[in-house]
């Protein structure tokens, strides 16, 4: 299976039919899959449990489900979204990951100073029917 094919296979079970709504979803979703793992993990670490493994992959799995809906809701496919991932860190990590290269990136002196920089993206988007 390809990623963009899980993609369309899992926004058949995608209830939002709007770019912003499934932007909310997927990032409250993620939130709460991300914190599942957490917990699975911080019982591992810290209260002597055994690291569940099937349930992680499980948990994971929903994460992926999350992180489909949100490429939905920028109008992108899971492809796209790897793909752009695996350009970006290539730039940043010609030769592969260098401690010195992360500890001085050189994009964060290209921005500037910190802040809110909307582009109006989910605004634009915002209760159109996908």
């Amino acid at each position: 299976m390809t990623m963009n094919e899980y993609q369309r296979l899992a926004q058949r079970t995608s209830n939002t039919t709007t770019y912003s709504g499934k932007l909310e979803n997927a990032i409250l979703g993620i939130s709460g899959e991300g914190g599942e793992c957490a917990d699975l993990f911080k019982k591992y670490l810290f209260q002597g449990h055994e690291l569940d493994k099937a349930k992680l992959a499980e948990e994971v799995g929903d994460l992926l489900w999350y992180i489909a809906e949100l490429a939905s809701g920028l109008g992108i496919t899971l492809e796209e979204l790897a793909q752009r991932n695996v350009d970006k860190l290539k730039g940043r990590y010609p030769d592969g990951f260098d401690p010195e290269r992360s500890i001085h990136r050189s994009e964060y002196a290209e921005r500037g100073p910190k802040g809110v920089q909307g582009n109006g993206f989910l605004f634009q988007r915002r209760n159109k029917t996908i």
